[in-house]
């Protein structure tokens, strides 16, 4: 009787610190991208370079941080499965979402459209190298310069576009809010993880599946934030250049960070399906995003059907 009210005890505690720990993860994702859009309009960037290469970089932050939290405690399947879930989550339930708050289809731009028309088949390095369910460190070098090279020819292209009148004077006030946000970012990490495994060593579930679609999912709030408030302000090429940048990101650099901090083994599963997923959903999303067009209410549903498909298999796989 008493171990069973230890173990309830402990369930209820570690419950409270996951929520808190997530609650911290996207407040401060949240804080950090409002203050990196500030600083970025302050030194005058463009809009286009703002919204894909520096919120971008911001989105990544919740899932690098609890990926490296991760790989240090010996875990790194459970970043790995959070990221390549997040990116799931991205490009499906999360545009689902901004296009019915925005109560109307959401028109691309052609620009992105031709600067990413490779993108679908940069989401494949990953999961080639990851085939044998082994990342060296030399594999993890080459996604960072792959994830890298992309990045920089974007801030080429997009370097030339409109530029944000900022107001130069709050630039240490904005950097110094930043940083702080990304404390408390950094803390909220650090906990999801430590919580995280527990509660799945207490429920029996794979910490996997945790990391894939809870986890995973939380860590995709900043963006949704963000793009919601974009398309709110008719600004949709914005929100389409936080969520694409950041999806590419998590896919490439921070896939490679984990193989560089140490080389890791981790289940093949995670490639084959949570991988195939991420590849098919970009290029059901590129498809549906085609020059011209705008994504549909029925092109949303659709979306949201195959967000769902994919956390059904997840748990059929992971059970």
């Amino acid at each position: 009787m008493t171990d069973l009210s230890t173990l309830f005890a402990t369930m209820i505690e570690n419950l409270f610190i996951f929520a808190v720990s997530l609650f911290l993860v996207v407040k401060g994702a949240t804080l950090a991208t409002k203050y990196a859009q500030k600083l970025a309009e302050n030194f005058q960037l463009s809009r286009y370079t703002i919204g894909f290469i520096i919120i971008a970089v911001i989105s990544i932050l919740p899932e690098t941080f609890i990926s490296i939290n991760s790989s240090l405690k010996g875990m790194p399947s459970f970043g790995l499965g959070t990221l390549l879930g997040s990116n799931v989550s991205d490009m499906t339930i999360v545009f689902a979402i901004i296009i019915l708050f925005a109560g109307r289809g959401m028109k691309i731009e052609s620009r992105i459209l031709k600067n990413n028309r490779i993108y679908p088949f940069l989401l494949l390095l990953p999961l080639i190298l990851g085939l044998d369910g082994y990342y060296s460190r030399l594999e993890g070098a080459a996604l960072v310069v792959d994830g890298a090279v992309f990045y920089y020819m974007a801030f080429e292209n997009g370097a030339a576009g409109l530029k944000s009148a900022g107001e130069k004077n709050n630039r240490w006030k904005n950097l110094i809010l930043l940083l702080l946000s990304m404390v408390i970012l950094l803390a909220g990490a650090h906990f999801v993880v430590k919580s995280a495994t527990t509660l799945a060593t207490i429920f029996g579930v794979n910490p996997v599946l945790i990391g894939m679609l809870v986890v995973g999912l939380g860590t995709t709030m900043p963006e949704l934030f963000f793009a919601l408030k974009s398309v709110k302000e008719r600004d949709d090429s914005l929100a389409v250049g936080d969520i694409l940048g950041t999806v590419l990101a998590d896919a490439t650099i921070v896939v490679g960070i984990l193989g560089l901090i140490g080389p890791f083994s981790f289940p093949p599963k995670i490639i084959y399906i949570t991988g195939t997923f991420m590849v098919l959903s970009s290029l059901m999303l590129f498809y549906f995003m085609r020059s011209g067009r705008v994504i549909s209410k029925k092109e949303t549903y659709m979306l949201f059907a195959f967000w769902v498909v994919f956390v059904l298999v997840e748990f059929m796989a992971n059970k």
